[in-house]
């Protein structure tokens, strides 16, 4: 069922809101970018940091103060009123591996969705001071610029990218491998920056395995409102019950070619 582009008449509100917080939210991860905050390892192998929960537990609560019945889902304290009608999305510092070795390329995410689906999505860049903006129906920004998708269709001219190869379990690198050998160039690294990099057009696919919601949910509007698709590898539209394997393409005749390529069918 297509999404309406209909927005709910207190969006604007909400995001002047959101913005404000990734600015905020900024300033909070750059204090410690580079000063060696101090690691530690999750059950899932990833590491987190002083940074990363700072920069939640300042957005959780800022959330919570100015709307007190919105939910709440975050990388670093899971749900809160995950059933209310309007639910932020937050990924305090997406791309923590490339944090913690001074790699600048890490974002903060924020989305916002209303009854479960995509109204706004927000990445912001804090050592490049860049941001991208969208609300569903009105476009993506960068820095107040318009962002559009580039117009290529096939795969043999196409610049795929991913974090890394080492994220991708055995049967998945080997479905990626498949596609990577059909593009013209793949590159890697850049977390949440490669969608940001298509939606501004200098990268054309971004494909990716064993993300979490609070890891696509926010890129979702980002991507489409640029002219982009951003979908699972079958397909299917992204929720939060998605299995965390995630495709975006710069349009829908390149979308259609790599998923080919990925699924084989």
């Amino acid at each position: 069922m297509p999404i309406s582009s209909v927005v709910p008449p207190w969006t604007d509100e909400v995001l002047d809101f959101a913005q404000d917080l990734a600015g905020q939210a900024r300033s909070i991860a750059l204090r410690w970018f580079r000063h060696q905050p101090g690691i530690e390892v999750k059950a899932d192998a990833s590491p987190v940091t002083v940074a990363d929960r700072g920069v939640e537990e300042f957005l959780r609560r800022e959330i919570a103060r100015r709307y007190p019945d919105h939910g709440v889902l975050g990388e670093e304290f899971g749900i809160q009123a995950g059933d209310a009608p309007i639910l932020w999305s937050i990924d305090p510092i997406d791309g923590t591996r490339s944090f913690i070795t001074g790699n600048p390329l890490w974002g903060c995410l924020l989305a916002v969705l209303h009854e479960r689906q995509p109204l706004l999505g927000i990445i912001d860049i804090p050592y490049t001071a860049e941001r991208w903006v969208a609300v569903r129906g009105r476009g993506c920004w960068l820095n107040g610029e318009r962002c559009r998708t580039r117009a290529v269709t096939d795969l043999a001219q196409a610049i795929l990218q991913a974090t890394s190869p080492d994220l991708f379990g055995e049967a998945d690198r080997r479905a990626f491998d498949h596609l990577g050998q059909a593009v013209y160039l793949r590159r890697f690294g850049g977390d949440c920056y490669a969608y940001a990099l298509l939606a501004s057009g200098h990268v054309d696919l971004v494909v990716e395995s064993g993300l979490m919601p609070y890891d696509y949910l926010p890129l979702i509007t980002v991507v489409q409102e640029a002219g982009g698709i951003i979908t699972d590898w079958q397909g299917r539209a992204l929720t939060a019950q998605s299995d965390g394997r995630v495709i975006a393409a710069a349009n829908a005749r390149l979308h259609e070619q790599a998923l080919h390529r990925l699924t084989g069918s």
